[in-house]
């Protein structure tokens, strides 16, 4: 018998109630919050489902560091046509452009920090 399984990747935040903020509406998705308010839940429509939880002790990452390799991030998949429009939205949210090296012409991957420090990608839907 298999057990049925789901998944969800957790953030950690200071302000966990901020940043699932900054998500559910970049996401069009719903915040849920259970019996423990140090933990929220977002929900998207499209199969999105991650978890903030609070962190007294939360530092933002940085990025890159070439000390050591790549921590965990989102990588939010967008149509070609509305890659521009979604880096928008994102900046006006309070995200923050991390990898400037190529900001002319289109770009397939634009990467960010959420407002927290979490990096994460825009990337072209395949």
């Amino acid at each position: 018998m298999t057990v049925a399984k789901t998944s969800v990747l957790v953030l950690d935040s200071a302000e966990p109630v901020e940043l699932a903020e900054f998500y559910t509406t970049f996401l069009n998705a719903e915040s849920r919050i259970g019996k423990d308010p140090d933990f929220v839940e977002i929900v998207g429509h499209s199969g999105v489902h991650l978890a903030i939880r609070r962190d007294h002790g939360h530092a933002p990452a940085s990025w890159p560091r070439p000390e050591s390799s790549q921590q965990a991030h989102l990588r939010i998949l967008v149509a070609r046509e509305d890659i521009d429009e979604a880096e928008r939205e994102a900046i006006s949210l309070g995200a923050r452009p991390l990898e400037t090296k190529d900001n002319g012409g289109p770009r397939d991957v634009r990467v960010y920090s959420d407002p927290a420090g979490h990096s994460f990608t825009l990337t072209v839907r395949p």
